[in-house]
Protein backbone atom coordinates (compact mmCIF):
# COMPACT_ATOMS: atom_id res chain seq x y z
CA UNK A 1 0.00 0.00 0.00
CA UNK A 2 1.18 3.41 -0.98
CA UNK A 3 1.79 6.33 1.58
CA UNK A 4 1.78 9.88 0.68
CA UNK A 5 2.57 13.12 2.51
CA UNK A 6 1.09 16.27 1.55
CA UNK A 7 3.00 19.65 1.42
CA UNK A 8 0.63 22.51 1.12
CA UNK A 9 2.39 26.41 0.63
CA UNK A 10 -0.79 28.99 1.25
CA UNK A 11 -0.70 32.54 -0.11
CA UNK A 12 -3.02 35.04 -0.03
CA UNK A 13 -4.98 34.09 -3.18
CA UNK A 14 -3.34 31.10 -4.01
CA UNK A 15 -2.36 27.56 -2.48
CA UNK A 16 0.36 25.95 -4.13
CA UNK A 17 1.18 22.48 -3.17
CA UNK A 18 3.21 18.74 -3.54
CA UNK A 19 2.29 14.97 -2.97
CA UNK A 20 5.26 13.15 -1.76
CA UNK A 21 5.14 9.38 -2.02
CA UNK A 22 7.22 7.74 0.57
CA UNK A 23 9.54 4.88 -0.69
CA UNK A 24 11.80 2.44 1.10
CA UNK A 25 14.06 3.29 3.55
CA UNK A 26 11.80 6.15 3.96
CA UNK A 27 12.94 7.96 1.09
CA UNK A 28 10.40 11.08 -0.34
CA UNK A 29 10.04 10.88 -3.72
CA UNK A 30 8.24 13.86 -5.49
CA UNK A 31 4.49 12.56 -7.15
CA UNK A 32 3.07 15.68 -8.54
CA UNK A 33 2.77 19.16 -7.58
CA UNK A 34 -0.44 21.55 -8.10
CA UNK A 35 -1.82 24.99 -7.12
CA UNK A 36 -5.20 26.56 -7.11
CA UNK A 37 -5.27 30.06 -7.89
CA UNK A 38 -7.86 33.15 -7.32
CA UNK A 39 -9.19 32.17 -4.91
CA UNK A 40 -12.31 34.22 -3.85
CA UNK A 41 -12.90 34.75 -7.43
CA UNK A 42 -12.75 32.79 -11.02
CA UNK A 43 -9.95 30.28 -9.53
CA UNK A 44 -8.04 27.68 -11.38
CA UNK A 45 -7.55 24.51 -9.92
CA UNK A 46 -4.48 22.30 -12.21
CA UNK A 47 -1.98 19.37 -10.94
CA UNK A 48 0.74 17.97 -12.89
CA UNK A 49 2.54 14.69 -12.62
CA UNK A 50 6.62 14.35 -11.41
CA UNK A 51 7.59 15.02 -15.26
CA UNK A 52 5.21 18.40 -16.08
CA UNK A 53 2.23 16.20 -17.95
CA UNK A 54 -0.98 18.10 -16.45
CA UNK A 55 -3.13 15.43 -14.67
CA UNK A 56 -6.26 17.47 -13.90
CA UNK A 57 -7.43 21.14 -15.30
CA UNK A 58 -10.45 22.21 -13.76
CA UNK A 59 -12.20 25.93 -13.03
CA UNK A 60 -14.61 26.67 -9.96
CA UNK A 61 -16.72 29.74 -9.48
CA UNK A 62 -16.19 32.16 -6.59
CA UNK A 63 -18.80 30.87 -4.56
CA UNK A 64 -17.07 27.05 -5.34
CA UNK A 65 -13.63 28.19 -4.45
CA UNK A 66 -14.75 31.49 -1.77
CA UNK A 67 -11.91 31.09 0.02
CA UNK A 68 -8.89 28.64 1.65
CA UNK A 69 -11.67 26.27 3.42
CA UNK A 70 -13.01 25.68 -0.27
CA UNK A 71 -9.73 25.46 -1.78
CA UNK A 72 -8.48 23.26 0.63
CA UNK A 73 -11.45 20.83 0.14
CA UNK A 74 -11.10 20.77 -3.38
CA UNK A 75 -7.60 19.73 -2.70
CA UNK A 76 -8.62 16.93 -0.49
CA UNK A 77 -11.18 15.84 -2.56
CA UNK A 78 -9.01 15.55 -5.85
CA UNK A 79 -6.13 14.28 -3.71
CA UNK A 80 -8.21 11.33 -2.23
CA UNK A 81 -9.11 10.30 -5.22
CA UNK A 82 -5.77 10.22 -6.71
CA UNK A 83 -4.23 7.66 -4.24
CA UNK A 84 -7.10 5.62 -4.15
CA UNK A 85 -5.91 2.79 -1.74
CA UNK A 86 -3.32 4.49 -0.71
CA UNK A 87 -2.59 6.29 3.17
CA UNK A 88 -2.20 10.24 3.42
CA UNK A 89 0.00 10.20 6.15
CA UNK A 90 0.31 13.76 6.99
CA UNK A 91 0.09 17.35 5.50
CA UNK A 92 3.64 19.62 5.95
CA UNK A 93 2.81 23.59 5.89
CA UNK A 94 5.14 26.46 5.29
CA UNK A 95 4.57 28.83 7.57
CA UNK A 96 6.35 32.35 7.02
CA UNK A 97 6.72 33.09 10.92
CA UNK A 98 7.73 31.33 14.16
CA UNK A 99 8.43 34.06 16.26
CA UNK A 100 11.09 34.06 19.00
CA UNK A 101 10.35 30.70 20.60
CA UNK A 102 9.72 28.29 17.41
CA UNK A 103 13.36 27.16 16.30
CA UNK A 104 12.04 23.77 15.04
CA UNK A 105 9.10 21.85 13.18
CA UNK A 106 6.04 21.22 15.25
CA UNK A 107 2.91 18.86 15.44
CA UNK A 108 -0.01 21.27 15.04
CA UNK A 109 -2.79 21.22 17.94
CA UNK A 110 -5.20 23.58 19.03
CA UNK A 111 -2.88 25.18 21.39
CA UNK A 112 -0.23 25.75 18.66
CA UNK A 113 -2.41 27.08 16.10
CA UNK A 114 -3.42 29.94 18.76
CA UNK A 115 -0.33 30.66 19.91
CA UNK A 116 1.16 30.85 15.92
CA UNK A 117 -2.24 33.07 15.34
CA UNK A 118 -0.52 35.39 18.43
CA UNK A 119 2.12 36.22 15.90
CA UNK A 120 -0.26 37.42 12.54
CA UNK A 121 0.81 41.06 13.27
CA UNK A 122 4.79 40.24 12.49
CA UNK A 123 3.83 38.70 9.37
CA UNK A 124 0.00 40.01 8.66
CA UNK A 125 0.45 39.92 4.30
CA UNK A 126 1.29 35.79 4.75
CA UNK A 127 0.82 34.69 8.27
CA UNK A 128 -3.35 34.72 8.30
CA UNK A 129 -3.02 32.69 5.25
CA UNK A 130 -0.61 29.82 5.93
CA UNK A 131 -2.71 29.50 8.95
CA UNK A 132 -6.18 29.47 7.34
CA UNK A 133 -5.21 26.26 5.01
CA UNK A 134 -3.49 24.87 8.17
CA UNK A 135 -7.20 25.37 10.35
CA UNK A 136 -9.36 24.45 7.34
CA UNK A 137 -7.32 20.85 7.18
CA UNK A 138 -7.77 20.86 10.84
CA UNK A 139 -11.69 20.82 10.41
CA UNK A 140 -11.96 18.56 7.46
CA UNK A 141 -9.21 15.84 8.90
CA UNK A 142 -8.78 16.44 12.30
CA UNK A 143 -7.04 12.67 13.50
CA UNK A 144 -4.47 13.68 10.51
CA UNK A 145 -1.18 15.23 11.34
CA UNK A 146 -0.07 18.38 10.65
CA UNK A 147 3.30 19.80 11.13
CA UNK A 148 4.19 23.46 10.62
CA UNK A 149 7.65 24.22 9.22
CA UNK A 150 8.86 27.90 9.95
CA UNK A 151 10.57 30.11 7.38
CA UNK A 152 12.21 32.22 10.31
CA UNK A 153 14.04 28.93 12.05
CA UNK A 154 17.43 28.49 10.55
CA UNK A 155 18.01 32.10 11.60
CA UNK A 156 17.62 30.98 15.45
CA UNK A 157 20.69 30.18 15.34
CA UNK A 158 22.48 33.36 14.63
CA UNK A 159 24.59 35.41 17.51
CA UNK A 160 22.28 37.61 19.53
CA UNK A 161 23.64 40.45 18.65
CA UNK A 162 22.84 40.15 14.99
CA UNK A 163 19.38 39.90 15.60
CA UNK A 164 19.26 43.54 17.55
CA UNK A 165 17.89 46.58 16.79
CA UNK A 166 18.92 49.82 18.52
CA UNK A 167 15.68 49.81 19.72
CA UNK A 168 14.17 50.78 23.83
CA UNK A 169 14.43 47.12 25.00
CA UNK A 170 11.02 46.86 25.76
CA UNK A 171 10.06 46.70 21.78
CA UNK A 172 13.04 44.61 21.56
CA UNK A 173 11.49 42.27 24.20
CA UNK A 174 7.93 42.83 22.86
CA UNK A 175 9.93 40.73 19.56
CA UNK A 176 10.83 43.65 17.12
CA UNK A 177 14.23 42.01 16.18
CA UNK A 178 15.57 40.74 13.26
CA UNK A 179 14.43 37.22 12.09
CA UNK A 180 15.20 36.57 8.64
CA UNK A 181 13.32 34.34 6.24
CA UNK A 182 13.62 31.67 3.60
CA UNK A 183 14.66 29.24 5.56
CA UNK A 184 13.87 26.82 4.12
CA UNK A 185 15.19 27.06 0.93
CA UNK A 186 18.61 28.25 3.16
CA UNK A 187 17.91 24.84 5.04
CA UNK A 188 17.86 22.33 1.82
CA UNK A 189 20.76 24.28 0.53
CA UNK A 190 23.18 23.04 3.44
CA UNK A 191 21.08 19.86 3.57
CA UNK A 192 23.12 18.91 0.32
CA UNK A 193 26.18 20.52 0.59
CA UNK A 194 27.68 17.18 0.98
CA UNK A 195 26.62 16.39 -2.18
CA UNK A 196 28.43 19.31 -4.19
CA UNK A 197 31.59 19.28 -2.62
CA UNK A 198 32.42 17.65 1.08
CA UNK A 199 34.48 20.75 1.52
CA UNK A 200 31.33 23.54 1.81
CA UNK A 201 30.28 21.45 4.93
CA UNK A 202 32.31 23.40 7.42
CA UNK A 203 32.95 26.35 4.88
CA UNK A 204 31.99 30.32 5.04
CA UNK A 205 29.39 30.46 2.76
CA UNK A 206 26.67 33.11 1.46
CA UNK A 207 23.88 31.86 0.04
CA UNK A 208 22.14 34.13 -2.51
CA UNK A 209 18.41 33.38 -2.99
CA UNK A 210 16.92 35.67 -5.85
CA UNK A 211 14.14 35.43 -7.11
CA UNK A 212 10.22 37.58 -6.63
CA UNK A 213 11.61 38.06 -3.27
CA UNK A 214 15.69 37.83 -2.44
CA UNK A 215 17.76 37.49 0.02
CA UNK A 216 21.15 36.80 1.10
CA UNK A 217 22.43 34.45 4.03
CA UNK A 218 25.82 34.23 5.24
CA UNK A 219 26.44 30.24 6.59
CA UNK A 220 29.32 28.59 8.83
CA UNK A 221 29.55 25.18 9.16
CA UNK A 222 25.86 24.54 7.86
CA UNK A 223 24.79 27.50 10.42
CA UNK A 224 23.34 30.92 9.29
CA UNK A 225 25.64 33.80 10.80
CA UNK A 226 23.15 36.75 9.56
CA UNK A 227 20.85 37.78 6.35
CA UNK A 228 19.77 40.51 5.04
CA UNK A 229 16.13 40.29 5.75
CA UNK A 230 15.05 41.36 9.56
CA UNK A 231 11.99 42.05 10.89
CA UNK A 232 9.88 41.26 7.79
CA UNK A 233 10.41 40.24 4.26
CA UNK A 234 10.59 43.91 3.43
CA UNK A 235 14.18 44.58 4.01
CA UNK A 236 17.66 43.72 2.41
CA UNK A 237 18.09 43.28 -0.95
CA UNK A 238 15.40 44.81 -4.02
CA UNK A 239 12.81 42.66 -4.70
CA UNK A 240 10.29 41.97 -7.54
CA UNK A 241 7.94 44.61 -6.08
CA UNK A 242 9.51 45.15 -2.74
CA UNK A 243 11.40 47.81 -1.62
CA UNK A 244 14.27 46.24 0.35
CA UNK A 245 16.57 48.61 3.18
CA UNK A 246 15.08 51.75 3.34
CA UNK A 247 15.68 54.81 5.13
CA UNK A 248 12.96 55.00 7.76
CA UNK A 249 13.10 59.04 7.76
CA UNK A 250 11.64 58.07 4.01
CA UNK A 251 8.68 56.66 5.63
CA UNK A 252 8.27 59.88 8.27
CA UNK A 253 8.36 62.18 5.45
CA UNK A 254 5.78 60.19 3.23
CA UNK A 255 3.35 60.01 6.08
CA UNK A 256 4.03 64.07 6.77
CA UNK A 257 4.14 65.30 3.43
CA UNK A 258 1.68 62.92 1.07
CA UNK A 259 -0.24 61.88 4.61
CA UNK A 260 0.00 58.52 3.88
CA UNK A 261 -1.15 55.79 6.72
CA UNK A 262 -0.23 52.61 7.41
CA UNK A 263 -2.26 50.80 4.96
CA UNK A 264 -1.01 52.89 2.06
CA UNK A 265 2.72 52.60 2.87
CA UNK A 266 2.25 48.64 3.29
CA UNK A 267 0.23 48.83 -0.36
CA UNK A 268 3.84 51.19 -1.63
CA UNK A 269 6.34 49.42 -0.02
CA UNK A 270 5.02 45.79 -1.05
CA UNK A 271 3.28 45.94 -4.38
CA UNK A 272 4.78 49.37 -5.77
CA UNK A 273 7.90 49.77 -5.24
CA UNK A 274 11.02 47.08 -6.18
CA UNK A 275 12.28 46.34 -9.61
CA UNK A 276 8.60 47.20 -10.79
CA UNK A 277 8.90 50.94 -9.01
CA UNK A 278 12.38 51.98 -10.10
CA UNK A 279 11.91 50.73 -13.65
CA UNK A 280 8.42 51.36 -14.48
CA UNK A 281 8.30 48.89 -16.79
CA UNK A 282 7.91 44.99 -14.87
CA UNK A 283 8.87 43.19 -11.61
CA UNK A 284 10.26 40.61 -13.54
CA UNK A 285 13.76 40.20 -14.30
CA UNK A 286 13.81 38.58 -17.58
CA UNK A 287 11.88 41.79 -19.00
CA UNK A 288 14.04 43.95 -17.63
CA UNK A 289 17.01 42.47 -19.02
CA UNK A 290 15.06 42.27 -22.64
CA UNK A 291 14.28 45.77 -22.10
CA UNK A 292 15.75 48.95 -23.75
CA UNK A 293 14.40 51.35 -21.94
CA UNK A 294 16.83 53.34 -19.61
CA UNK A 295 14.80 53.25 -16.56
CA UNK A 296 15.07 48.82 -16.95
CA UNK A 297 18.66 48.95 -17.51
CA UNK A 298 18.90 50.96 -14.17
CA UNK A 299 16.61 49.07 -11.98
CA UNK A 300 18.64 46.09 -12.60
CA UNK A 301 22.01 47.58 -12.19
CA UNK A 302 20.77 48.83 -8.92
CA UNK A 303 19.42 45.53 -7.71
CA UNK A 304 23.32 43.93 -9.01
CA UNK A 305 24.78 46.36 -6.64
CA UNK A 306 22.91 45.70 -3.87
CA UNK A 307 23.69 42.47 -3.75
CA UNK A 308 26.88 42.98 -4.20
CA UNK A 309 27.24 45.31 -1.26
CA UNK A 310 25.29 43.01 0.80
CA UNK A 311 27.77 40.55 0.01
CA UNK A 312 30.56 42.80 1.51
CA UNK A 313 28.65 43.48 4.65
CA UNK A 314 28.10 39.54 4.92
CA UNK A 315 31.61 38.53 4.22
CA UNK A 316 32.30 40.72 7.71
CA UNK A 317 30.52 38.97 9.63
CA UNK A 318 31.60 35.29 8.45
CA UNK A 319 35.38 37.14 8.51
CA UNK A 320 36.21 36.00 5.05
CA UNK A 321 34.17 33.49 2.58
CA UNK A 322 34.74 30.34 1.11
CA UNK A 323 31.71 30.02 -1.62
CA UNK A 324 28.97 31.89 -3.11
CA UNK A 325 26.21 29.88 -4.06
CA UNK A 326 23.20 31.28 -6.05
CA UNK A 327 19.42 29.12 -6.01
CA UNK A 328 15.80 31.11 -6.41
CA UNK A 329 13.94 32.01 -9.37
CA UNK A 330 16.56 34.61 -10.81
CA UNK A 331 19.94 33.08 -9.17
CA UNK A 332 18.94 29.53 -10.95
CA UNK A 333 17.69 30.79 -14.52
CA UNK A 334 19.49 34.21 -15.28
CA UNK A 335 23.72 34.04 -16.01
CA UNK A 336 23.67 37.17 -16.79
CA UNK A 337 22.79 38.12 -13.30
CA UNK A 338 24.85 35.91 -11.89
CA UNK A 339 27.62 36.95 -13.78
CA UNK A 340 26.88 40.80 -13.32
CA UNK A 341 26.99 40.10 -9.69
CA UNK A 342 30.30 37.75 -9.90
CA UNK A 343 32.00 40.75 -11.47
CA UNK A 344 31.10 42.92 -8.15
CA UNK A 345 33.01 40.01 -5.86
CA UNK A 346 35.95 39.67 -8.27
CA UNK A 347 37.92 41.76 -5.28
CA UNK A 348 37.10 38.26 -3.41
CA UNK A 349 38.84 36.29 -5.36
CA UNK A 350 35.62 34.59 -6.98
CA UNK A 351 37.18 34.09 -10.98
CA UNK A 352 33.63 32.91 -12.76
CA UNK A 353 33.83 30.07 -15.38
CA UNK A 354 31.88 32.10 -18.24
CA UNK A 355 30.76 28.45 -20.11
CA UNK A 356 29.57 27.05 -17.35
CA UNK A 357 28.01 29.96 -15.96
CA UNK A 358 26.08 30.20 -19.33
CA UNK A 359 24.94 26.26 -18.89
CA UNK A 360 24.41 26.59 -15.16
CA UNK A 361 26.25 23.68 -14.17
CA UNK A 362 26.61 23.31 -10.94
CA UNK A 363 30.08 24.83 -10.35
CA UNK A 364 31.16 28.08 -11.88
CA UNK A 365 34.06 28.85 -10.91
CA UNK A 366 37.42 28.30 -12.71
CA UNK A 367 39.54 25.54 -11.04
CA UNK A 368 42.28 27.86 -9.78
CA UNK A 369 39.64 30.53 -7.98
CA UNK A 370 40.28 31.81 -4.81
CA UNK A 371 36.43 31.08 -3.70
CA UNK A 372 34.24 28.74 -5.20
CA UNK A 373 30.26 29.98 -6.90
CA UNK A 374 27.92 27.43 -7.44
CA UNK A 375 23.84 27.08 -9.00
CA UNK A 376 22.02 24.78 -6.83
CA UNK A 377 18.10 24.49 -7.49
CA UNK A 378 16.44 24.64 -4.40
CA UNK A 379 13.50 22.67 -3.15
CA UNK A 380 11.71 24.41 -0.07
CA UNK A 381 9.00 21.50 -0.62
CA UNK A 382 11.06 18.63 -0.19
CA UNK A 383 12.99 20.55 3.07
CA UNK A 384 9.21 20.59 4.70
CA UNK A 385 8.56 17.09 3.48
CA UNK A 386 11.54 15.68 4.98
CA UNK A 387 10.38 17.76 8.66
CA UNK A 388 7.39 16.24 7.97
CA UNK A 389 8.44 13.23 7.88
CA UNK A 390 10.81 13.05 10.51
CA UNK A 391 8.34 14.28 13.05
CA UNK A 392 5.58 11.91 12.29
CA UNK A 393 8.25 9.08 12.99
CA UNK A 394 9.14 10.67 15.89
CA UNK A 395 5.90 10.71 17.39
Amino acid sequence: MNKYLLVINAGSSSIKFAIYQVAILSSLRVDATGQIDGIGSHSRFMVKNAQGGVLYDCQFSAEEANNHADAIIIIRSWLLEYIRGGILLAVGHRVVHGGQHYFTPILIDEEILIDLENLIPLAPLHQPHNLAAMRAMLEIMPTLPQVACFDTAFHRTQPNIAQLFALPRRITDAGVRRYGFHGLSYEYIVSILPDLDASLVKARIIVAHLGNGASLCAIQSGRSIATTMGFSPLDGLIMGTRCGSLDPGVLLYLMNHYNMDADALEHLLYYQSGLLGCSGVSSDMHTLLDSDDPQAKEAVDLFVYRVGREIGSLVAALGGLDALIFTGGIGENSAEIRAKICHWTEWLGLELDVSANEVGTPCISIPSSKLTGWVVNTDENMMIAQHTLQQISDG
